[in-house]
């Protein structure tokens, strides 16, 4: 089932009632609107003045809804995800402790190869410059040690954006509205990996100890490039403004429904991340030597 993403950036008090999320004003507790639990995927929630009911905030958990709360600056801050999301979570746990490192790189490899490629087809699909990625995504070896991803990278940002364009979480504009977008995709990723009964922290190459959604930010990176053409298109249709207005923060949540291509079949953004996150569970037993990723056609 495809589930909606919701998004909350006025006063609100949310509470649970009838199996559904009722939104209503604070002050007079009239009825705006009414989502039904099951259908939710995503909720963000962007202001102050938001007020939610524990008894909805369990509802929620137990079904797998992942909440984002935004902080002053209205960028996702922080995310809420059940413990576990599936009834086999200590086996799965057991299996993706025990994968081995050299098949860690493998996949990383190919986590990597999937991303250039993708980049590689944003630029096509703009008229931009893309002939080098070729040779980036050929030169990719296990683990990728000559840090492809990276140089990538650098002839990708220069010719999507501009030649002096820096790509930086607390860069000059349009820096903000990918971050935006990566964030969004962030908990996307983050969910499906708890109801794939994976941990999101330990991550098949990122490894930092104050993060704890390293698997997460592995599984996003072929994932990416499907943010940046959203972007790109908004700024496209919005070139005066460099505000992350409701209007941009409800287009970019339009990524969860987005059609991509995976396995050779087109599937929802949405359900294409949960069969990356279920694909590399059968890596990690064997099932599979490769993680299902999505192609940008």
């Amino acid at each position: 089932m495809i589930t909606r993403s919701i998004y909350i950036g006025n006063p609100a008090y949310l509470k649970l009632k009838d199996e559904q999320m009722k939104i209503l004003c604070p002050e007079t507790k009239t009825e705006k609107g009414s989502v039904p639990v099951e259908d939710l995927g995503l909720l963000m929630l962007d202001h102050y003045q938001i007020t939610i009911s524990h008894n909805l905030i369990q509802k929620m958990m137990g079904n797998n809804v992942v909440v984002v709360s935004c902080d002053t600056h209205h960028l996702p801050h922080g995310i809420m995800l059940p413990l576990y999301g599936h009834t086999e979570h200590s086996d799965r746990v057991k299996d993706q402790l025990e994968a081995s490192e050299p098949l860690k790189k493998q996949l990383w490899k190919q986590t990597v190869e999937c991303k250039i490629e993708n980049q590689k087809n944003v630029l096509m699909k703009l008229g931009n410059y893309y002939e080098p990625m070729l040779e980036y995504q050929r030169s990719v070896k296990s683990g990728d040690v000559t840090n492809m991803e990276g140089i990538a990278a650098q002839h990708y940002w220069k010719y999507l954006i501009s030649l002096d364009f820096l790509r930086q979480r607390f860069g000059d504009s349009p820096n903000q509205f990918f971050n935006f977008g990566y964030a969004v995709l962030r908990s996307i990723v983050a969910r499906a990996i708890v109801e794939t009964g994976l941990l999101p922290v330990l991550g098949i190459f990122h490894k930092n100890k104050y993060n704890p959604y390293c698997l997460a930010d592995d599984l996003m990176e072929p994932y990416r490039p499907f943010i940046d053409v959203l972007v790109m298109q908004w700024l496209q249709m919005n070139s005066e403004t460099e505000e992350l207005t409701k209007e941009f923060k409800a287009y970019i949540l339009q990524i969860a429904t987005k059609d991509v291509r995976i396995d050779d079949k087109t599937r929802p953004l949405l359900v294409a991340v949960k069969i990356t996150a279920s694909s590399l569970y059968k890596c990690y037993t064997g099932e599979k030597r490769l993680i299902s990723y999505p192609e940008l056609l």
